[in-house]
């Protein structure tokens, strides 16, 4: 009888409050409780320890693995991601675009994970400079003109409409890296030579004028998930870059 008891009266006591509770939000009474809104963000400064889990459930929930995306790649993506938001650089501290230079642009080499859920929103292929190599991109530049990519890590910007469309403007944060991306006007757009059509005519991905730019079909999809804020990663295995990167060793 006793165990029965309880949520009897728990019930009647709900019953009674809820409707209570209620008028009194609809009249202006009560203020409707709000969660903090911290809750919807990461740390700002990620210890090694939550990388590593962060990492290793990412890794458990999606195919990380079997589409490509290297585990050390992660993890130097993950640190510089951890000192761009313990800075306060990013406005949107969830989202980390990875691109991987180190493989064929037949291969789908850019990831866009949500590192709150521990998902993967977007795996897409993405064009390399055109001055960088044909399938491999394997030269790198900071300038103006060199019509090749440029590696490092980058703060997405605004959107806007121009000669490639719906387009992303990016910042690059790295000295003699990338932190002339704005004024070499390297966005993310869209391109008819960035998707499987252009990849089963052609053998190799087309090249751009040095942005990464990524398929017509999807790009408008993925610029609005990684704008205004978010971490982007070019990656290549390249000793210079990631010796002197002043966001890996700084």
């Amino acid at each position: 009888m006793k165990s029965n008891s309880v949520p009897k009266i728990l019930r009647l006591c709900l019953v009674l409050i809820i409707p209570l509770m209620l008028s009194a939000i609809l009249k202006g009474n009560l203020t409707a409780p709000v969660l903090p809104s911290a809750i919807y963000f990461l740390p700002a400064d990620l210890t090694v320890k939550t990388q590593t889990s962060i990492i290793n459930k990412l890794y458990e929930t999606n195919d990380l693995e079997e589409l490509g995306l290297e585990r050390n790649v992660l993890e130097v993506a993950m640190k510089g991601f951890s000192k761009l938001a313990s800075g306060g650089k990013l406005n949107r501290d969830s989202i980390l675009t990875i691109v991987d230079f180190s493989k064929s642009s037949k291969e789908k080499r850019m990831f866009v994970i949500d590192l709150k859920n521990a998902e993967l929103l977007f795996n897409s292929l993405v064009a390399h400079g055109r001055n960088s190599g044909m399938e491999y991109a394997r030269s790198f530049s900071n300038v103006a003109a060199s019509h090749k990519s440029s590696l490092g890590f980058y703060i997405t910007q605004n959107t806007y409409r121009g000669e490639n469309g719906y387009s992303l403007r990016l910042k690059g944060v790295e000295r003699n890296f990338n932190d002339r991306a704005l004024a070499r006007h390297i966005v993310i757009h869209g391109a008819s030579y960035a998707n499987d059509n252009f990849l089963q005519q052609n053998g190799i991905l087309g090249r751009s004028f040095g942005c990464p730019a990524i398929p017509m079909e999807n790009h408008q999809e993925i610029i609005d998930a990684i704008k205004e804020g978010t971490c982007l990663f070019i990656y290549s295995p390249d000793k210079k870059y990631l010796t002197h990167s002043t966001v890996l060793n700084g």
